[in-house]
């Protein structure tokens, strides 16, 4: 009796491992990479050719799935809130709120940076955490706080909507929906948010005097002055494209005093104690158009971000060494500081906006490749 119950037990382990084992390999089985028309994405005037993964060049399926899902708040536990929720193309693609609010409104610790342009940052989250828009479009959506959902959730939500499910197909190939795919199709979208030709570099890379005022080439020239502003240590400048971040990770002193950090930022990262209250310098592209500032969000205007600069940050034992007071910037050169960063509003990408039912849209913004 003994030999049978033990027997029945040992064949019941074998069918359960070899189902986890089956299960686990047809994961691995579906393949998250884009089958359909491969396309270029042309860079504005201003910025670099765009990056992509070699597993996930852009095609016009991807992007078109990936545009719907930025949108659809049933990414979230309770269909309250999407991608667009917190990176709103009403304010170039971030949020108006100090910090963006979740499910049931709860509420991060962190102001929601813009979308536009992120393709260029060679990490993303203030502090870095991931290493791709791919890693980045998981966290929020089994972050508690932001969309408090499952991963294995929004597969299957995403799986009982037939017409999603032909659209995965049709982006990726035969197989079900999951997770990879999605992530793949909202990073391609993401990376068509792409915003260049500001009045700066209508000016300074397209030669075009007209395109800015005065005021605007006298900020550059503080910008750029180390004996000034010195602010290009951190905002670079190239000869051909400017990004205007340095793709790294400094303390100025936000939130952060001689005996206390309200953010240790890089560090919960890196665990690098020089990275104690590091947030990645941000590009000042539509800087304009994307308050209030800093990674808390504490900053409501360009004036205030200003001022804060011009007091050398709060200091404390990490501050970086580019920060210093500017307190000897004249009236006239803060003010020009300031139309200079206006002046790097761009133009917002075409067809970025929420799918409309039974329309039918030809994207200007795209091409297919070779053309």
């Amino acid at each position: 009796m003994n030999n049978r119950r033990t027997l029945s037990v040992l064949i019941l382990f074998a069918v359960v491992a070899g189902l986890l084992y089956w299960y686990s390999t047809s994961e691995t089985q579906v393949s998250a990479r884009p089958i359909g028309q491969r396309i270029g994405i042309p860079a504005p005037l201003g910025l670099p050719p765009i990056p992509y993964p070699v597993d996930n060049p852009p095609t016009l399926e991807t992007i078109a799935l990936g545009r719907r899902l930025y949108f659809d708040k049933r990414l979230s536990s309770d269909d309250t809130v999407a991608c667009s929720t917190c990176h709103d193309p009403a304010f170039g693609f971030s949020d108006p709120r100090p910090v963006s609010e979740g499910v049931e409104k709860r509420r991060g610790t962190r102001n929601s940076p813009t979308v536009l342009n992120s393709v260029y940052y060679s990490t993303q989250f203030w502090d870095g955490r991931a290493a791709s828009l791919e890693q980045q479009a998981q966290g929020p959506m089994q972050n508690p706080v932001e969309m408090a959902h499952s991963l294995r959730g929004v597969e299957k939500k995403l799986a009982d909507d037939a017409s999603y499910d032909a659209e995965f197909k049709k982006a990726f190939g035969p197989g079900p929906i999951r997770i990879q795919r999605v992530v793949n199709a909202i990073s391609a979208f993401e990376r068509t948010l792409v915003s260049g030709n500001s009045p700066f570099d209508r000016w300074y890379y397209g030669h075009d005097e007209k395109a800015v005022s005065d005021s605007v080439k006298r900020g550059f020239e503080v910008f750029r002055d180390a004996k000034k502003g010195n602010c290009e240590s951190c905002h670079t400048v190239n000869e051909h494209y400017a990004l205007f971040t340095d793709n790294k990770f400094h303390n100025i002193g936000v939130g952060a005093t001689e005996d206390k950090v309200a953010d240790r930022g890089r560090f919960d990262v890196t665990k690098a104690d020089a990275d104690t209250a590091a947030f990645k310098t941000s590009s000042l592209r539509n800087i304009a158009i994307t308050a209030p500032y800093f990674h808390d969000g504490s900053r409501k205007t360009l004036k205030e971000v200003m001022d804060f600069y011009i007091g050398g940050g709060n200091s404390n034992p990490h501050l970086d060494k580019e920060v210093h007071s500017l307190d000897f910037l004249t009236a006239q050169e803060r003010a020009d500081l300031i139309a200079f960063m206006e002046s790097l509003t761009g133009e917002m990408p075409k067809n970025s906006g929420p799918l409309q039912q039974n329309t039918a849209e030809k994207s200007s913004q795209t091409q297919p490749e070779g053309k």
